[in-house]
Order: C-alpha cells, then sequence, then structure tokens
C-alpha cells in the first residue's frame, strides 16, 4: 500500500484545561509512557507510510513542538505551518494539494488514542478498495455507550469494495437520540479518520467548498519553504472560511464509505476520557503524582506538583498545575472548554499559556515576579542555544544550577558549571548555549523597568525566529 498519512495536527485542546491549553496542546503532552499522543500517533502509522515519510500540519507557533515529535519518533516527511486556525476541512485541503493527484492519503488527528496498533492498520487496509475506486472512506468506531460528546455516522448496505455506504452524519446527539443510535444496531462513533486519494479530495472540495479550495490554492501559490518546513501564504489564509471537513464536505458528497473499527479508541476529548489511560485503585480512584485520599471513590487527580489530599468526595476531577487548579465534578467536564472562553474573556493569561513556557532550545519556567523583576528557571536540552541577542529595558543574572553554560557577552566567551554565576548588562549582546551531553539548568533573575517577553533583539538564531520582537520604546 503506497500510502501518505496525514497528521492533523492543529487542536487546542481546551476541554482538557489546565493542562492542554493553546500554547501548549494535549496532542504534545506526555500523557501515556512518557509519550505524547501525536508521538504515538506517529509510531502507529509508521509501518503505513511509503518512502515519504508522513505530512503534519500544524499551527505555525507549534512548528518546535512537531519537530521535537517527528525527532522522537524517528519520524520524516514535511510540516505545513498554518499562519491561521482555519478547522479541518483547510488543513486536510492544504495537504492533498501538495500530493500527487492518485496519491492514497491517511487523514488522521494527532490526539486520539489507539493502542491496539495492528488492529488500526487492518481496519485502514480494510477502507483501501473503495479509497482506490474513488471513495471518500471514513471510520466508525463500534459504540459501547449511548455518548452525547462524539458524532454518529449511521451505515447503509455494505458495497461491492468490501466498505458500508455512509448514509447520514449525526453530530452530538441528545441522550435519547443517542440511545436509539446504539440501539439501531447501524451507528458509529464518527472517528475523524479518512483515506482516499488527493485527487478525489480536491474534486470533491472544489464541488461543494469553491471558495476554501481556492484559498488554499492561493495560499500554497504564495507560499514559503524552508527544509520539510511550509508555511502557506498568511492572507490567503485569513480570507479562507473556517468549517469542518464534516460540514463542508462528509455531509454533502454522495460516494461516502465508512469501515467499522472494534477495537479500543478514545479521542481524550474529556478528562473522564483522559483519566482513563490511567489504572483505578480498589475505590475507582485514579491517581498522578503525589496524592493521598481517605474515604474518597471514583475520582481523578493529577497532582505532579505539589501535595495534594482529597477527603470524602466523589466522582470528582482534581488537575493541579504551577498556575492554575481544576476541580469539576466528572458529570461538568464537557463544560471546562466555556471556563476557559470565561478565562479569555477575563484576560486571564492562565487561558492560554502555561507558566512554563516551551522554546525550540528548550524550555523556561516563570518562578516569581515583582516590580522591576522577575525570576525563571531556564533549561537547555543538550547542544541548544538560545539566539544570539540583547534587550533595551532589562540586564540578567544567570546562575548554573546543572550541567555547564557556555556564555557569549558581548566580545568574551566563556564558560560556567554548577554553582556559578553572570552578569549581563542592559543593552550587552549576548548568548547561552550548553557544550554538554547533559541538560543545562540555570536561573535567571531579570530587573528593569520593561520585562516583557518582546523587549528581544535578535542578532542570530539557529531555529529561524523572527530577527527582532516588536521593539518597547
Amino acid at each position: 500500500m503506497n500510502l501518505l498519512p496525514v497528521i492533523l495536527c492543529g487542536g487546542t485542546g481546551t476541554r482538557l484545561w489546565p493542562l492542554s491549553r493553546a500554547a501548549f496542546p494535549k496532542q504534545f503532552m506526555p500523557l501515556i509512557d512518557g509519550k505524547s499522543l501525536l508521538q504515538l500517533t506517529l509510531e502507529r502509522l509508521a509501518p503505513l507510510a511509503a518512502d515519504q515519510g508522513v505530512h503534519c500540519v500544524a499551527a505555525q507557533e507549534h512548528r518546535f513542538l512537531v519537530d521535537e515529535a517527528l525527532a522522537a519518533a524517528r519520524s520524516r516527511g514535511t510540516v505545513t505551518l498554518e499562519p491561521v486556525a482555519r478547522n479541518t476541512a483547510a488543513a486536510m485541503v492544504l495537504a492533498a494539494l501538495q500530493a500527487d493527484p492518485a496519491q492514497l492519503m491517511l487523514f488522521c488527528p494527532a490526539d486520539h488514542h489507539i493502542p491496539d496498533g495492528e488492529a488500526f492498520r487492518s481496519m485502514v487496509r480494510a477502507g483501501e478498495a473503495a479509497a482506490v475506486r474513488g471513495a471518500i472512506v471514513t471510520f466508525g468506531v463500534v459504540p459501547t455507550h449511548p455518548a452525547t460528546g462524539y458524532g454518529y455516522i449511521r451505515r447503509g448496505l455494505q458495497r461491492p469494495d468490501g466498505a458500508y455506504q455512509a448514509e447520514s452524519f449525526i453530530e452530538k446527539p441528545s441522550a435519547e437520540v443517542a440511545q436509539r443510535l446504539l440501539l439501531g444496531g447501524d451507528a458509529l462513533w464518527n472517528a475523524g479518520i479518512f483515506l482516499c486519494r488527493a485527487g478525489t479530495l480536491v474534486e470533491a472540495i472544489a464541488q461543494h467548498a469553491p471558495d476554501i479550495f481556492a484559498s488554499c490554492r492561493t495560499a500554497l501559490a504564495g507560499a514559503a519553504r524552508e527544509g520539510r518546513f511550509v508555511c502557506p501564504c498568511a492572507t490567503a489564509m485569513q480570507a479562507c472560511r473556517a468549517q469542518s471537513i464534516d460540514v463542508a464536505l462528509m455531509e454533502r458528497h454522495s460516494n461516502i464509505a465508512v469501515v467499522p473499527f472494534t477495537g479500543q479508541w478514545s479521542d481524550v476529548g474529556t478528562w473522564v476520557a483522559a483519566a482513563q489511560l490511567t489504572p483505578a485503585d480498589d475505590a475507582g480512584n485514579r491517581l498522578v503524582g503525589n496524592v493521598t485520599v481517605s474515604d474518597a471513590s471514583g475520582n481523578f487527580v493529577h497532582a505532579p506538583h505539589r501535595c495534594v489530599v482529597v477527603l470524602g468526595v466523589n466522582d470528582l476531577v482534581v488537575v493541579d498545575t504551577p498556575d492554575a487548579l481544576l476541580v469539576a465534578h466528572k458529570s461538568a467536564c464537557e463544560q471546562v472548554k466555556d471556563a476557559v472562553a470565561l478565562l479569555q474573556e477575563q484576560g486571564a493569561p492562565q487561558a492560554g499559556g502555561h507558566r512554563q513556557v516551551q522554546r525550540p532550545w528548550g524550555s523556561y519556567d516563570l518562578i516569581e515576579q515583582g516590580e522591576r523583576f522577575q525570576v525563571k528557571r531556564i533549561v537547555v536540552r543538550p547542544g541548544a542555544q538560545l539566539s544570539l541577542q540583547k534587550h533595551f529595558h532589562r540586564a540578567e543574572h544567570w546562575i548554573v544550577v546543572k550541567g555547564t553554560a557556555q556564555v557569549t557577552r558581548d566580545d568574551e566567551t566563556f564558560l560556567l558549571t554548577e554553582n556559578q554565576s553572570t552578569y549581563i548588562p542592559l543593552g550587552a549582546v549576548h548568548r547561552l548555549l550548553n557544550p554538554g551531553k547533559t541538560t543545562l539548568e540555570l536561573v535567571e533573575v531579570q530587573s528593569g523597568s520593561y520585562l516583557g517577553e518582546d523587549d528581544i533583539v535578535r542578532l542570530e538564531d539557529r531555529y529561524g525566529r523572527a530577527p527582532q520582537e516588536r521593539r518597547v520604546a
């Protein structure tokens, strides 16, 4: 099977807040055995990928997170970076327009958990004949309960190619309708996985959503390319209509086939679903981190940082992070995204960003801040380096607590080891590099009249980031 897997990485995962946020969504979080859902998806698709590897479609701001996942999974391929999110229809068309029209393409979300890789690949192979003959094949999970948080596909008669004709799509039904669908025996959960030839998708979207097709074609005509990365024209993508592939195409097109999947599947769409990834104790509690429970049952507690004690409560979800805490009844977990929207309206930084911020060279954690100062813990991966830069409004003190740092400060370059420190005056041109084979950790104390991240002028940067951030007057 000459197959090109396309992984759709653009989701923001707000229903798993506060762990998943726009700056670091759930597909990049190490949820299972230290691996992210994206890495697991890459590993699951590897046996299906042809020589060209995979094609990821991701948000521009997640470029380096995708790159890290590809390296961790030892995968190669192309990454299309969306300048703005425009839902699954545009993401899929951007990938299809870059492929040979005859190329068979498998579109998969990056954030699903499917533990049985061989069962998954058998499902894909079962849809190959229909896709080769011109159908758009979707895959439906055989439901185990009347879920109201999933879309459904009603299947019709079996086709000569072995798949079933898709009769209709039902989006997140009421409990009563979901119960009827389950009892009817012909409904499947919509897994959001699709198999078709690139040309089939392009022709269908040109017919049913010509404006999306035109915007994507224009965006790619003006795309910038750098190595494995393709950056569509931002102006064209901003003009593109945002719509899901189900609404833009699947509900309108006639030649839609569906293949059932009987294996274990989860979209890890809520904390209730995410809790199932953790084994339960005798009282049904699922605990991650430094957690103590007493006279409590059916709770999920995620507390990797602080000591959390849970007493005399049942069926709660407790998720603790350094800068935000979620406490919710399991029945209210679908409302988490509404809470995030409220935080966004209030301008709360916790709505979209973590205290710990990912960077291509590692990360930093804002430990403390006050008037004219802030303290960060900086972690630099082996061989990585920060940009050559300077600041107009702040000075910095660096104290190495682990590893070795190579410091450039104006015309001098020197090494610092554990318990050694240095001072970077305001306006000094400087760079930090980890020359060792172990992680470098240091504490940075900033002081000055303005401490925002936009007070950076980048003079050189190996990661291709903007040479200059917004300059603060």
